[in-house]
């Protein structure tokens, strides 16, 4: 699509489906996933102009240089409680997507792009739902928009804004088919590097073979994970999860291995944490430290991210779920979601808050694209909550 396409047009005006046909317009690859992706600097500089041209004080954060993320406020009259409204610039790579992932397509009431579902869609709702829900008008509380950063690896960007902005109540936009999405998992990453040591193929009275060591530990992880899928359910996540994701060791063919690297993910449900997870796996290693010879281990700790679960009594869930029942004609699903999100960071910040998005389908796929009949009913939904808790 070109510019002066009617689809994308210089000005998309308060209409969510342009502003997202915008939106998808904009390459915003996450460096950090894809080696030369383009970041969020174009998006940002775009988001930043429609929402300044609306008259939204609008605030720059880029403490990482070239990753941007924009925050937005829309200043209330006084008195008032403050929302955040918070969704994610960047978007995973476009290799292997099927057609032109940056051309916006619509067909039979889809619009078709990198990034349609996860996470334009929310970004454009938004946007529009916080000019339209101040168009007559300030209401008492602030209305802060946090257009993030880096959600799809480290999640640098919602860090960074919460280090200088916070609100009473904060939703989260990412994908949700209009279900109202109050837990997620959290996950933890660990590297196990399994000892050996290294001698001559033909020196076996010599060689400790790491690799054949590690084979133990990932029989013993399965079993973990087993254990863990016959445990004790969260009512709405399930259980945990572990699996081994990358394992590397050896030299050549004819050398004994001296190490075995071996990295693996578990997922966490609320009540279970890093610290739980690292406990777990020194138990499982030690057992095997104890049982098999010559077994031995560092067990080294990665990235970790806590699961999110809030508070269904909270204002901002009853808003939600309220003007989500007047939108649908019908009580909103309640659930939750086995990825992670945002959402436990402004938890962790004491924001209470809930993921509400729009349906569709194809996040980080080969075929990605927004339902257009659900992005609008979430705008109205978004656009009726901000006025009522910000009121």
């Amino acid at each position: 699509m070109h510019p002066e396409d009617p689809l994308i047009p210089a000005d998309p005006g308060t209409d969510p489906a342009r502003l997202l046909a915008r939106l998808i317009a904009i390459d915003s690859v996450n460096p950090d996933l894809v080696a030369g992706g383009a970041g969020e600097t174009a998006i940002a500089r775009f988001c930043t102009g429609w929402l300044a041209g609306r008259g939204f004080e609008v605030h720059v954060l880029d403490r990482r240089g070239g990753r941007p993320s924009v925050v937005a406020v829309a200043r209330g009259s006084g008195g008032g409680r403050s929302l955040m409204l918070n969704g994610h610039l960047d978007t995973v790579g476009l290799a292997g997507y099927d057609g032109d992932p940056l051309e916006p397509r619509v067909h039979e009431g889809r619009m078709y792009g990198r990034g349609a579902f996860d996470m334009k869609g929310g970004l454009a709702a938004m946007m529009v739902a916080a000019v339209r829900a101040t168009a007559a008008g300030p209401p008492r509380g602030d209305v802060i928009l946090a257009l993030v950063a880096d959600e799809e690896h480290g999640s640098s960007g919602t860090e960074e804004v919460l280090e200088s902005f916070t609100a009473d109540a904060a939703i989260v936009t990412e994908p949700s088919h209009l279900d109202v999405t109050l837990a997620h998992k959290g996950f933890a990453w660990f590297d196990v590097e399994v000892e050996g040591r290294a001698a001559h193929g033909s020196r076996p009275e010599l060689g400790v073979d790491a690799i054949a060591k590690a084979g133990h530990f990932l029989v013993a992880l399965e079993e973990l994970g087993a254990r863990l899928a016959r445990g004790q359910a969260h009512p709405l996540l399930g259980a945990g999860s572990v699996h081994a994701s990358v394992i590397r060791g050896g030299q050549e063919a004819s050398t004994y291995p001296a190490r075995c690297h071996v990295t693996l993910e578990r997922r966490t449900v609320p009540g279970e944490d890093a610290v739980t997870v690292e406990e777990e796996l020194t138990a499982v290693l030690d057992r095997l430290a104890g049982a098999v010879p010559d077994f031995r281990y560092r067990l080294t700790p990665g990235l970790h991210r806590d699961p999110f679960q809030a508070d269904p009594e909270a204002e901002i869930v009853r808003t939600v779920i309220r003007h989500a029942e007047a939108a649908l004609g019908r009580p909103p699903v309640v659930r939750g979601e086995p990825f992670w999100t945002d959402a436990a960071l402004l938890d962790r910040a004491g924001i209470p808050c809930l993921l509400f998005g729009a349906g569709g389908e194809g996040a980080h796929a080969a075929s990605e694209y927004a339902d257009l009949d659900s992005l609008d009913r979430l705008t109205a939904v978004l656009t009726a909550a901000i006025a009522e808790f910000c009121s």
